[in-house]
């Protein structure tokens, strides 16, 4: 099925978008706010309303911003060429930012992998540290790693019908890229059942938990990107040449896809040390 598609004038003598006044930075703000607070009542006096305020604020700043960008972009002579060139860097940039926040759990991984001797307490100078199993890696690391491989193509082919008018071929990618994705989180949740060691069982379970945990939060939050993606292509909302909402989903996945490369590599596979038996 083809779309068609036109390119409106900019409303104004220049090409730049001039947003309407928005409640939602302010109300982001305060929910932020509530949301950091409520983490430190619930962990210290373990009071958990204003965290679920925060959360509640946050997810639904979420919803009614970007509902208004969409609703923005299906505006004739809003989002101009000019206007969409920004948003591509803004997402560049947003992915650069995760980029640089794996860095350091990369960074603290590799600290005490090269440099055993400091790890605090340790009785013996070796990563992992002595009495810590590890994961199989040809186990539920290398499936999963296959799932998000598969996925990759899956949104790939999904972009190329969308480039080609093929709306059926796009809805299809990203419905098989979106069950690979729950896919994935619900293997892990598996592993993480299953797991030989404790998050407070030393630097390797802390390190470990963190670096994998944050990267499933992202899984979790690029499947949600996809399924609203997903939910747009079949209301038609993308076009061959208007389809960014798509394509910054595509490029976060892309990165997902990457940094479980790494810790699949770096972690599961050359960091291994005694396996755990199943």
């Amino acid at each position: 099925m083809g779309m068609a598609e036109a390119e409106a004038p900019p409303l104004h003598k220049h090409p730049y978008h001039l947003v309407d006044p928005s409640p939602w930075p302010l109300v982001g703000s305060f929910a932020g706010g509530a949301l950091v607070l409520g983490i430190i009542l619930g962990a210290h006096y373990g009071t958990w309303w204003m965290l679920y305020l925060g959360i509640a604020g946050v997810l639904a700043t979420m919803f009614f911003w970007w509902r208004d960008v969409i609703r923005e972009s299906h505006t004739p002579g809003l989002h101009t060429p000019v206007v969409r060139i920004g948003l591509r860097y803004g997402m560049t940039l947003f992915i650069a930012s995760e980029v640089m926040f794996f860095v350091a759990f990369f960074w603290a991984y590799f600290h005490f992998a090269l440099y055993p001797d400091h790890v605090s307490g340790a009785e013996v100078a070796i990563w992992p540290p002595k009495g810590v199993l590890t994961f199989d890696p040809l186990g539920l690391p290398f499936l999963n790693t296959m799932i998000l491989l598969l996925s990759g193509c899956t949104v790939t082919w999904a972009h190329h019908g969308l480039l080609h008018g093929d709306r059926k071929t796009l809805v299809n990618g990203l419905a098989l890229t979106v069950l690979l994705g729950l896919s994935f989180t619900a293997f892990q949740a598996i592993e993480y059942a299953e797991a030989p060691f404790k998050f407070t069982g030393g630097v390797y379970p802390s390190v470990f938990f963190l670096a994998t945990g944050f990267h499933g939060f992202h899984v979790i939050v690029g499947t949600t990107f996809l399924a609203v993606c997903l939910i747009r292509a079949m209301r038609g909302d993308f076009t061959p040449k208007k389809h960014f909402g798509f394509e910054a989903a595509a490029w976060y996945w892309h990165f997902v896809d990457v940094v479980w490369l790494f810790l699949f590599i770096c972690i599961y596979w050359l960091g291994a040390g005694e396996i755990a038996a199943h």
